[in-house]
């Protein structure tokens, strides 16, 4: 996993740098696809580093941490990129985006290891880290975990709610743009009111369901606890469309953002509860790729109800709403009691 995990972010930095030295459609094409592949397993490396160093009742809060720092990235961009676009050209600041990847490189190089070869774990610390039962060693196919419903519960996770995130992240400018009358410039604030408290809502979702567990709720009844009251806080965002005003349509967006993170949180730790840990980097990138497809067929619906309705984006936050309690249902009636991922005999190691 350490390994990978500097393989993939340091493809990252190249293809973001490569941007530079494109000169023509195709080979900023090329440097978008790379871009986009390398992003694509970030998450499950951090998903298996969290299941690592993490037990069972802390890894939600974690995974809403790490979480918060992409919303961290998102509210800076817009802010740090413009002035080195102005300052460096556009060139420019592709290549000092991709130089910080490195320099996480270089620090994930020289700070990570695993929990037991960590030399300032004591073994007092490595026992907490340790503290549910013993996974046994598996070597499981990738086509081999499509036969299994934990996977597919993942899977369906993401596929409700990643094409959401996508959709905040992309649309919501043209929607405050088309109902506020808002340029960019004016966006700005909105924007970043929206992406900064999401990441306290990942960590608050991700605190909720393992302050259930110290109080000594079960994995199950914590997990999907969190789920659902983050499921019923994206609730009244279909309503967004209907607001008078900018901020009261920005305050139920943010609360749905908000909730999404706390929901994804407690989703990714799904696997690690669910899936033995060698296999859990396989089923994240899964979910992940499931979430991608999902999500371009979703900006397709999104670019054709507006068209046809003439930009009323009710019918789309109306989706939004409601696919979190929807795929919540599934994956209860999948993983009733999310019970690990069982492996045949002739697959443990």
């Amino acid at each position: 996993m350490r390994a990978g995990f500097l393989f993939t972010v340091s493809l990252w930095s190249v293809a973001a740098m490569f941007h530079a030295a494109a000169r023509s459609v195709v080979g900023f094409s090329v440097a978008r696809s790379c871009l986009g592949l390398a992003e694509g397993g970030c998450f499950p490396g951090a998903i298996k580093a969290v299941a690592d160093w993490f037990p069972k009742e802390q890894r939600a809060l974690a995974t809403g941490l790490f979480n918060a720092g992409s919303n961290v990235g998102a509210i800076t961009c817009p802010l740090v990129v413009p002035w080195m676009a102005a300052h460096w050209g556009w060139q420019g600041a592709f290549i000092a985006t991709g130089a910080v990847g490195f320099v996480w490189v270089v620090a994930w190089a020289l700070l990570y290891q695993s929990p037991d070869k960590h030399p300032r774990v004591s073994a007092a610390e490595l026992a907490y880290i340790r503290q549910d039962p013993v996974e046994p060693e598996v070597r499981i196919p990738w086509l081999e975990l499509l036969h299994h419903r934990q996977v597919w519960a993942f899977m369906i996770g993401m596929m409700a709610s990643a094409p959401v995130w996508w959709f905040y992240i992309f649309w919501i400018p043209d929607f405050l743009n088309k109902r506020f009358a808002l340029g960019l410039t004016q966006s700005s604030l909105p924007l970043m009111t929206i992406f900064l408290v999401a990441g306290f809502g990942g960590i608050a979702g991700g605190w909720l369901s393992s302050a259930l567990m110290k109080r000594g709720w079960s994995v199950n009844a914590a997990r999907k606890t969190a789920l659902l009251v983050c499921s019923l806080c994206v609730l009244p965002v279909f309503a967004t469309p209907l607001m008078p005003g900018v901020w009261s349509a920005v305050v139920l967006v943010t609360l749905a953002a908000a909730a999404h993170c706390g929901y994804a949180a407690n989703l990714y730790t799904l696997v690690s509860d669910t899936i033995p840990r060698q296999a859990v980097s396989s089923v994240v990138g899964l979910g992940g790729m499931a979430g991608s497809v999902a999500g371009m067929f979703f900006a397709q619906i999104v670019a054709r109800i507006l068209d046809f309705t003439n930009n009323n984006y009710l019918v789309p936050f109306g989706l939004c709403a409601t696919v979190y309690l929807l795929a919540l249902g599934c994956i209860h009636l999948l993983i009733p009691r999310l019970e690990p991922m069982r492996v045949p005999v002739n697959q443990l190691s």
